[in-house]
């Protein structure tokens, strides 16, 4: 299971399929991540609950960046 800590600004976030869509920004809590600004200014976040592995310095989670981008949201979790 992969923790908070192990998500580090700058690391590149990988789909399932070993593309990359994204970088992390930073943690907003201990549940998501959120994501640097896209090429239209906006920031996404992410759950944890999505990540697979952080091996070789990535971010790995566990669907395709087609539906991973389709998936995360716009503003961060209530909470």
């Amino acid at each position: 299971m992969t923790t908070a800590d192990q998500i580090k600004p700058d690391m590149p976030v990988v789909c399932s399929e070993d593309g990359q869509f994204s970088v992390v920004d930073h943690m907003e809590g201990q549940t998501t991540i959120k994501l640097k600004k896209d090429k239209a200014g906006q920031h996404h976040y992410i759950p944890l609950s999505w990540v697979t592995s952080t091996e070789d310095g990535k971010v790995k989670v566990d669907r395709p960046g087609d539906e991973a981008m389709q998936d995360w949201s716009t503003t961060p979790p209530m909470g």
